[in-house]
């Protein structure tokens, strides 16, 4: 199956989870996906991530979801740059999520990183998805 935006379906995968209280999910994996679970395993949002395959030998990642006294940690996550409309931001002009307690994730030329590392750099980009 091809998808036409894998970021979404990786988002999507997480929220569905969350709301059924799965423990885990499991999605096919990219570079891109790994990179973006490493942040919100750095900024606490999930427990942790895995590689793998599956049945017909293609990669797969399974991410491990959070909770916290019963409720997930994540509360949005919502896509900003689509396919269909990619938004790019300067170094100033990246947001704040909800007064600085959520998180945005910017892809830059440095690599993937939050809108807090990517501010402290100087370096505007791609902004992926906000998290809260």
């Amino acid at each position: 199956m091809s998808l036409s935006d894998p970021i979404a379906d990786m988002l999507t995968r997480i929220r569905n989870g969350l709301s059924a209280d799965k423990r885990q999910v499991t999605m096919p994996a990219s570079n891109n996906k790994v990179a973006l679970l490493k942040i919100l395993e750095e900024q606490g949002y999930i427990t942790g991530f895995a590689a793998g395959v599956d049945d017909h030998n293609l990669p797969t990642i399974t991410v491990d979801l959070k909770y916290h006294n019963g409720r997930p940690v994540i509360e949005e996550i919502v896509r900003i740059s689509k396919p269909g409309r990619r938004v790019y931001k300067h170094a100033k002009d990246l947001p704040l999520v909800a007064g600085g307690l959520g998180v945005a994730i910017v892809s830059t030329s440095h690599g993937m990183m939050t809108e807090k590392q990517a501010r402290s750099k100087g370096a505007g980009g791609e902004i992926i998805c906000t998290v809260f």
